[in-house]
């Protein structure tokens, strides 16, 4: 804490500090597990060896909160011990034999869990709940089936929140065809995904989600964007997926929509090895010749930017005054010599899975360790792709302009691992450590053809675009529980983000006609300073952040008051530089005067037979559309909350949130042009939350607070990043200004079963000083850039329900169904007559979905190891920019995704799953007004595997 201090306050040895986070965060995860170990001393409370075990946490079942001092006792047996930190208990030398347990605790009715049978490999799961009595009754005995099972501790977590709260877990997304952390969390109440990879909740915008890895934050790898890509995390390394739609001020400040929770697996209660393979298959793509981009070697483990490095002539040069021809010529000699796609054969997709995690008596004490690695490999495509502009026509219509037709091909690696290490220090405290690292890549190859706008010139454009990320992340958190009243919780950690946009060519061919019509070969096309354009683009952050929360725990049992105190202080460096360079012809030359020499092949062209020290063919340029930033954020917050049982049904939750930010950026274009801006704020954000229990099966809440967002970095720098030849601008505004909200939420929720839920939500929410992304037409090329508005109002409801169909009949018992629907209405205040001319002011937000809908039907054989779940979402349309009168506003349509999977058992202990996706294959299409801006499709798939657990 002192260092972080010092950090905050000296600035050069913050930079030094926040230079070397990355090198902490590769420590912290190659040496977690020895840090753990050596934090580690003996103890008396040695492990037997004989016996089996039982581990897992005593909770109250109306609070959620942990009974710390519950007495668990094996019947019959002098076995048993003492609930410590977070409720957690482990019963050593448990009988083989069938058994049950017994759990008391003052001022509770005893609970009896009975049929219980310690497994293979000697230990059992079991969580235990408790209710509170006013009086001594009989004690209540259940079976070990009513206490097992993650869907049903998903929806009593969900229960025993204290906000509104969804989650979908390791079970539902095992069941699922998902195979990253973006496509499972699409079957969240109220949750969609935009681009395969950023969550949208509510219908709001991706900048009103944050994103954390086991309640740290995490960078976004995305100069544009602040939400993380949630395709970068495996599903097979996920425990839950946890969305909080309610602020108390134990989160962070910059909430809104919702704060997206990924927790990693959790180590089992003893030791697990799983092993997995499968392969995919897409009719519209495997096996056919299809466009893609040229490999460089290193694609197949997303470590490809080393043949990509821009030019040693080229790097950091800041000056092209009397740059000599032979300097022309080194730099285009120093481009890697590629920029055709080229045409492959698509293989099949594959991925595999590894983990092995358990538990163990290290000096005296009990470990728990989980290590596990993903890896896949797809190649996919965007056929039928065409995009297009929407100019002004007559009559307030729209006018499509520079179409272009063609396809992508794109090949993606993912690939990532985790290890997770926790150790129980006696019964009051506990150690824990969660490393991750993710990686990964994908190399598009896209050859498209159409007529430019500016010229009319009849134009084939190659691209090719390699972009890799990494996130790395290690946090090191301790639980410290002194008496039954005093609980302290810390964390410290450290994550470092890259994205790598090495080396992006695109090349321009000109098709021209005979005399008699005909259609000539493309030759290079000469005119214009976008003719033939390399880019570098390149991405680091890194962050360092501690935290420290105390809760003094007072009252009694049936009338709990906690009061909750923390900290938070983080700091982070993001460098991002995007250079753009133009290869031009000069003057008369061998290829202006030898249209055959143009037909060549680009890398014939722009190898050395026009490169030679004497040659006098090129020149080199800098483009304005390019620049670099270098971000240092800085944010302190401290919060005080009570959680307080006010009647035996109804709980307050209240308090405040102290929230500093120091934002010190500077930016400069490609063109040498500086900026600089240094945003401070200082806010307060209170938060009330009421929860009544209605009856042991219903709850109310209530909850009022005040949140913010925070505009990205990329936004406040004022330089342009664009595709050539009819793409868009984006440039960011250095005057914009941070968003506050008001938010309300209003829930009903009914929980018949273990298994079953229902509920009604409503919520709304009200913006000042919203941040919205605008576009600008022009005859030209488009603009886009960030503006604040006024304000804004968001409100709607959402619906769900999961039940057993069995309540119909018999037949039915193996089948549930689930569904939810959100439906939603945003209205955009303008405020100022500047902004009103740029955009339409009867519109909704930015991102906003009239409608988002999730519905599954499964069904499950336990005893044959069998489960099918079919699986629907489809989000209403939504704006993707906001356009200036008198062009309509640019919408991304909606798209329904239709998904079946299906687990079943094989010979010798081996599991099958067959997976069908995108059934509908319904096409991604943008619209604005009649010109469809954007389309293409994916093409259905099928992926078969196997997975071994031993």
């Amino acid at each position: 804490m002192r260092l972080l201090a010092t950090h905050f306050i000296q600035k050069p040895l913050g930079r030094a500090l926040l230079g070397a986070s990355a090198r902490v965060a590769r420590t912290l995860v190659l040496t977690g597990a020895a840090v753990m170990a050596i934090s580690i001393v003996p103890s008396e409370a040695i492990a037997q060896a004989d016996g089996g075990r039982v581990v897992g946490r005593v909770v109250d079942g109306e609070t959620g909160r942990a009974l710390i001092g519950a007495r668990v006792m094996v019947q019959g047996e002098d076995v048993g011990t003492l609930a410590g930190i977070d409720g957690r208990y482990i019963l050593t030398g448990v009988p083989r034999t069938p058994f049950a347990v017994t759990v008391s605790y003052l001022g509770y009715g005893d609970r009896t869990v009975g049929e219980l049978e310690v497994p293979t490999g000697g230990a059992l799961n079991l969580d235990l709940t408790m209710m509170p009595q006013a009086v001594a009754i009989e004690g209540i005995t259940v079976s070990a089936g009513g206490e097992r099972g993650t869907v049903s501790r998903a929806l009593s977590s969900q229960r025993l929140a204290i906000g509104v709260v969804n989650a979908v877990t390791s079970e539902q997304i095992a069941r699922s065809p998902d195979g990253d952390a973006a496509a499972a969390v699409r079957r969240v109440s109220g949750v969609s995904v935009q681009d395969g990879k950023y969550v949208l909740v509510r219908g709001l915008g991706e900048r009103y989600t944050t994103t954390s890895l086991n309640g740290s934050r995490i960078p976004s790898p995305e100069p544009e964007k602040k939400m993380v890509p949630l395709d970068l995390f495996p599903s097979g390394l996920i425990q839950s997926i946890t969305t909080v739609k309610t602020f108390t001020p134990d989160q962070p400040g910059d909430f809104s929509g919702a704060q997206v929770d990924i927790q990693t697996r959790e180590f089992p209660a003893r030791r697990e090895a799983s092993y997995s393979y499968s392969v995919g298959f897409n009719p519209s793509v495997t096996g056919r010749t299809l466009t893609a981009a040229p490999a460089a070697g290193g694609e197949w483990l997303a470590l490809a930017t080393q043949p990509r490095r821009i030019p040693a002539a080229l790097q950091n040069r800041t000056s092209f005054e009397d740059v000599r021809q032979q300097d022309f010529n080194s730099m285009v000699r120093g481009f890697r010599n590629t920029w055709a796609v080229e045409q492959q054969t698509a293989l099949p997709s594959t991925s595999m899975a590894a983990s092995v995690g358990g538990s163990s008596d290290l000096f005296g004490r009990r470990v728990g360790y989980l290590a596990s690695a993903t890896y896949s490999l797809d190649q996919a495509a965007r056929l039928d792709e065409v995009r297009a502009v929407a100019l002004p026509g007559a009559d307030g219509t729209t006018t499509e302009a520079s179409r272009y037709e063609g396809a992508t091909g794109r090949t993606s690696v993912l690939w990532g691992g985790l290890v997770n290490v926790s150790a129980l220090l006696g019964t009051a405290h506990r150690l824990i450590f969660d490393g991750s690292f993710n990686r990964s890549a994908d190399n598009d190859g896209r050859r498209e053809r159409g007529v430019d706008e500016n010229t009319g010139a009849d134009l084939r454009i190659d691209r090719l675009q390699y972009v890799e990320r990494g996130v790395l992340s290690g946090r090191l958190k301790g639980e410290h529980q002194v008496g039954q009243r005093h609980r302290l919780d810390w964390g410290v950690g450290a994550s470092s983000v890259t994205r790598s946009e090495p080396d992006r060519s695109e090349i321009v061919y000109l098709i021209e006609h005979g005399a008699s019509g005909e259609e000539l070969p493309a030759a290079w096309a000469l005119s214009g300073s976008e003719v033939a354009v390399r880019t570098f683009a390149d991405l680091r952050e890194e962050a360092l952040e501690a935290s420290v929360n105390y809760r003094l725990s007072l009252g009694s049992p049936n009338r709990p008051l906690d009061l909750v105190l923390g900290g938070l202080a983080r700091s982070t460096e993001r460098d991002a530089d995007n250079q753009a360079w133009s290869v031009q012809s000069l003057g008369r030359n061998a290829l202006t005067m030898d249209r055959s020499l143009r037909e060549q092949a680009p890398e014939e062209i722009f190898g050395e037979s026009f490169t030679n020290p004497d040659d006098s063919v090129f020149s080199v340029a800098p483009m304005a559309n390019g620049g670099s930033y270098r971000a240092s954020d800085r944010v302190f917050a401290a919060y005080s909350m009570i959680e307080w049982m006010l009647t035996q049904r109804l709980q307050l939750v209240t308090g405040a949130r102290l929230e500093h930010s120091e934002l010190e950026l500077d930016a400069m274009s490609t063109l040498r042009k500086e900026y600089s801006a240094s945003p401070t704020y200082t806010d307060v954000l209170p938060a009330l939350t009421l929860n009544l229990g209605l009856s042991d099966t219903q709850n109310l809440r209530f909850s009022v607070s005040q949140t913010l967002a925070r505009p990205e970095y990329r936004e406040i720098a004022p330089v342009q990043y664009r595709e050539v030849i009819g793409g868009e601008n984006t440039r960011g505004n250095d005057e914009l200004r941070r968003t506050l909200i008001r938010n309300v939420d209003l829930r009903w929720e009914l929980y018949p079963s273990r298994d079953e839920t229902m509920s009604v939500a409503l919520f709304a929410k009200r913006f000042h000083d919203p941040i919205e992304r605008i576009y600008l037409a022009t005859s030209g090329t488009a603009i886009n850039t960030f503006v604040n508005a006024a304000g804004a109002d968001n409100y709607g409801v959402e619906l769900e329900a999961r039940t057993g169909l069995g309540r119909f009949g018999r037949a039915l018992e193996r089948f549930g169904l689930f569904a939810n629907a959100t439906l939603m209405r945003s209205e955009i205040r303008i405020g100022n007559e500047g902004l009103a001319s740029t955009t339409n002011p009867n519109r909704p937000m930015l991102g906003q979905s009239p409608y988002v809908l999730n519905a599954g039907l499964s069904y499950a054989d336990p005893a044959a190891s069998t489960s099918a779940t079919l699986l629907y979402n489809v989000a209403g349309k939504r704006i993707v920019a906001a356009a200036g009168a008198p062009l309509p506003d640019v919408y991304e349509m909606a798209r329904p995704t239709l998904d079946l999977s299906l687990r079943f058992p094989l010979l010798g202990g081996l599991a099958g799953k067959l997976d069908l996706q995108n059934l509908l294959d319904a096409p991604h299409r943008v619209e604005q007004g009649t010109v469809l801006r954007e389309h293409y499709r994916s093409g259905r798939s099928i992926s078969l595997g196997v997975t071994v657990r031993r």
